[in-house]
């Protein structure tokens, strides 16, 4: 059964194995911790994801945001940014919902399953109308995830596509 679960304490070994494979910037999907050691994970970085969550301990700029882990069953394959509301910056960029799915999970429906289920949590939290994602456009798979769970392609420039999701739709 897949599940999201925000990051916590108890599930730390398996949130590192996942987290210790991203790297700083995959298809858009940015890693403020690169190459991390578990040690710092556990006493740096995942308290910090928690606080975010909570709006505590954000850098400037930053608005709240949850980090949760794509669960299967026992195991984790992904991992979803959901940030709680839009600023400036993420209305005309990266928007309300970043995610990786692990490489050797990928073309297996986590990334559409995954996204299904983060686009629920998103409407009962953001205020905004509709949800907002961003692709690259060399990156045809992650867009069709999103076409796929009921986004359209509101506008794009030269590298990206911004996909919109209206909040009805996400339930």
């Amino acid at each position: 059964m897949l599940f999201l679960k925000e990051a916590n304490l108890q599930d730390a070994e398996q949130e590192y194995l996942l987290f210790r494979d991203i790297p700083a910037d995959e298809n858009g999907f940015v890693n403020e911790w690169p190459g991390v050691s578990r040690e710092e994970f556990e006493a740096m970085v995942l308290p910090a994801m928690i606080a975010h969550g909570k709006g505590e301990g954000l850098p400037a700029g930053y608005v709240p945001e949850s980090w949760l882990f794509l669960w299967d069953d026992e195991k984790i394959t992904g991992l979803f940014r959901l940030r709680h509301h839009l600023c400036d910056s993420l209305r005309e960029g990266a928007g309300h919902i970043g995610y990786f799915v692990h490489p050797r999970h990928r073309g297996r429906g986590y990334a559409s399953e995954g996204l299904r289920l983060a686009l629920q949590i998103a409407a009962d939290i953001i205020p905004e109308d509709e949800i907002y994602l961003r692709v690259s456009k060399d990156n045809p798979a992650s867009l069709q995830v999103m076409l796929k769970n009921g986004g359209y392609i509101h506008h794009e420039d030269e590298e990206k596509f911004y996909v919109r999701f209206r909040k009805p739709l996400c339930r």
